[in-house]
């Protein structure tokens, strides 16, 4: 159940950047060009937050890339996300309890 809550909340995630790239007129280049640095350091790093949460993708480089995508939001994004993911994991293991 967590992995499935952790793949929504990371799709949610992704769909929102993709979004952030079209403005009112035109392409947003500033974003294209966050989103293009985070997939690059992501797939340089071999960091995949898919794996580090125990989601394996079938395609290797698929969670660099999606990776990418999440960390080109910035710092406070990435931290209120994995906040939320510390939370599904603690709400997982007070259930085992």
């Amino acid at each position: 159940m967590d992995k499935l809550l952790i793949i929504a909340l990371f799709t949610e995630s992704i769909w929102e950047t993709i979004k952030l790239i079209k403005k009112e007129k035109g392409i947003n280049t500033d974003r294209i060009g966050a989103i293009v640095v985070g997939i690059l350091i992501c797939v340089l790093a071999k960091v995949d937050l898919f794996k580090l949460f125990g989601v394996n993708l079938s395609i290797e480089y698929l969670g660099y890339i999606l990776t990418g995508f999440i960390v080109s939001r910035g710092s406070n994004f990435l931290h209120d996300l994995l906040g939320s993911v510390d939370r599904i994991y603690q709400n997982q293991k007070n259930i085992s309890k």
